[in-house]
């Protein structure tokens, strides 16, 4: 039985000791994020690169756990490939954070991301049909080389969807990490609820529990310096490997594409409305920066930050928590829920703040 108190605690502590560390050296080498921009709220330098701390404090428990991790279910190619990901990332972040890059250089980063999972086999091979049975993506592939005596292929449609799933997912927590904590804790709700279904006995998968912990550990150690008022954000390099890791999660763990957009429905719906609006109403660049999302609008109808993000919280664990409970068909129409929720939601919002304007 593995014991998950432990590299949680020591994730958790590094995540804190990292903060700190990652926290001085922005400082030194003047990777701040300036006051200054209309969505930005906050009124002096905050230091970033924040993700790094969270990314090396997993990277370091998953390496010292991977004896425990690495089973039939996940190969030490995937960790690696992990790993590789994730370091891709912060290389990109790291740059964007201190040059500023353009979008069309930023989106390079989580592509080669997104690559490096698919390439270490780390893909949607099936997912539930919601009508009942299986539907089998691993239709048609070809290996491209063999290394160690396992098989690097291409699978489709398989590694299609789990490259728009990934980068979806990377470009959601992205879009979320615009108030203190929100991304971060959103993300943390999203692997905890991953971990409590991979140790449920229905599904019980103990490798896939113990990297969602982990990184729950990293989180939440971050976060404690993240939260409003952050005395660090994440970067660039951050908010996508939150999106990044929550995503490989979900397919580590069967393909729990249900389960994990209950939690991060509503920034995932969040992000489409945006980007269709900027697109088809605006005629402008999709990634844009703005304060229409969501979370700004309850700022703009009076919420604080801090109720704000509580709330968005709130909403993403209750319906996470239901994913314990639901079968399949149950969860569907629990997302069909959290879309009308979504619709009634930004409705409200926007007739509080033209009341407020009138």
């Amino acid at each position: 039985m593995i014991n998950y108190l432990a590299p949680f605690l020591v994730s958790f502590i590094l995540g804190i000791a990292l903060t700190l560390l990652v926290k001085k050296l922005a400082i030194h080498f003047a990777i701040l994020d300036y006051p200054g921009e209309e969505r930005k709220i906050h009124k002096q330098p905050i230091p970033l690169l924040g993700g790094l701390a969270i990314f090396l404090a997993f990277t370091l428990v998953v390496i010292f756990y991977s004896q425990d991790i690495s089973t039939v279910r996940i190969l030490a190619k995937h960790l690696w490939g992990i790993v590789l990901g994730g370091a891709i990332l912060m290389i990109g972040g790291i740059l964007d954070d201190k040059y500023n890059l353009r979008p069309r250089y930023q989106i390079i980063w989580p592509i080669l991301a997104a690559l490096a999972a698919i390439i270490v086999g780390l893909g949607m091979k099936d997912i539930t049909n919601p009508l009942g049975g299986i539907i089998n993506l691993d239709v048609v592939s070809w290996n491209i080389f063999s290394w160690q005596g396992l098989p690097y292929k291409i699978s489709l449609p398989a590694d299609i969807l789990t490259f728009i799933w990934l980068m979806g997912m990377m470009y959601t927590t992205k879009f979320l990490d615009g108030l203190d904590g929100l991304a971060t804790g959103i993300s943390a709700i999203a692997a905890l609820l991953i971990f409590l279904l991979s140790i449920a006995t229905v599904y019980f998968l103990p490798e896939v529990a113990l990297v969602a912990i982990i990184f729950v550990g990293a989180c939440l150690g971050f976060l404690l310096f993240n939260f409003n008022p952050a005395k660090i954000f994440l970067g660039e390099g951050g908010s996508l490997f939150l999106g990044f890791i929550i995503g490989v999660l979900a397919i580590m763990a069967g393909s729990k594409i249900a389960t994990t957009l209950l939690v991060m429905g509503i920034p995932i719906l969040d992000v489409l409305w945006v980007i269709g609006r900027r697109i088809f109403w605006e005629k402008r660049a999709p990634f844009t920066a703005d304060k229409k999302h969501l979370h700004y609008r309850f700022l703009a109808a009076g919420f604080s930050e801090r109720k704000t993000v509580l709330t968005l919280y709130t909403i993403s664990a209750a319906f996470g928590f239901l994913t314990l409970f639901l079968q399949s068909e149950g969860k569907f129409l629990a997302l069909g829920s959290l879309i009308l929720l979504m619709i009634v939601i930004a409705v409200a919002l926007v007739r509080v703040n033209k009341y407020k304007k009138a």
